[in-house]
């Protein structure tokens, strides 16, 4: 009897223990995660973009062309040359006294652009009336009997060939001393359009001044250059390059 008592005894110590034990602090409810918010996408200005030319791009001293431009997100175009500011599309008639490169730069948020063209002024000329040995030799231009100059990439250099070209073709030209004759410089595409003028321009230049030393009168050469402005070939790979890197002739 005296056994069972502390039985009970002890079991109501361990239940009256374990009561007072401290209950756990509660676990806080976890929260979600907040949500991701994109990244802002820098807007891209687009780059402005701009166009200019010449109509005649070759005139007589005293005669006048128009220049025709375009151009697109720009907040600001000027025209070298005395033109200055200007509407983002136009045109404006010019008379210059000399051969000029005009130059249009468009500035914008994206950046600027720029786009060139020439307008090449002849001598003026004291003659109006075709004479017949102009004739025949526009008709000997015609015909191929004049023949092409060509030149290498990026270079104004006679080659030997060209010289035999030129040496072949002074034997015609002095046949028709009273004869003026333009010397045309042309490029391939490649390159910008100032470089290209400038380019062309020393290939007429070295023609003329390789004729004068083969007889020709260098009174009777007018170089003029056109740049890429004028392709004989319109392909895009090295034969149509090699074709439109030349010098050939023409009468005013």
């Amino acid at each position: 009897m005296r056994s069972q008592f502390c039985k009970l005894c002890l079991v109501f110590l361990f239940i009256t223990v374990s009561g007072c034990q401290p209950k756990p602090d509660p676990v806080p409810p976890s929260l979600p995660d907040p949500p991701e918010v994109a990244d802002p996408v820098d807007e891209v200005s687009p780059l402005p973009t701009v166009s200019l030319s010449a109509s005649p791009s070759t005139i007589d001293l005293g005669k006048q062309s128009t220049l025709s431009w375009n151009s697109e997100n720009g907040t600001s175009l000027v025209i070298d040359n005395g033109i200055g500011n200007v509407r983002p599309s136009g045109e404006i008639v010019v008379s210059p006294s000399q051969s000029t490169t005009y130059t249009a730069i468009v500035m914008g948020p994206g950046g600027k652009a720029r786009a060139s063209s020439r307008v090449t002024v002849l001598e003026a000329r004291t003659v109006d009336v075709v004479k017949p040995d102009a004739e025949k030799l526009r008709d000997l231009i015609r015909q191929d009997k004049v023949k092409l100059v060509f030149f290498a990439y990026d270079k104004a250099q006679l080659s030997a060939r060209a010289k035999t070209t030129l040496q072949q073709n002074a034997l015609i030209f002095r046949e028709y001393p009273s004869v003026k004759l333009i010397i045309e410089g042309h490029c391939d595409e490649r390159g910008s359009e100032e470089y290209n003028l400038a380019l062309g321009d020393r290939r007429a230049i070295a023609v003329r001044d390789y004729l004068s030393q083969l007889g020709v009168e260098p009174g009777r050469l007018a170089p003029v250059s056109f740049g890429e402005e004028r392709p004989a070939d319109t392909r895009r790979n090295e034969e149509a390059f090699a074709h439109n890197r030349r010098a050939e002739f023409s009468l005013p």
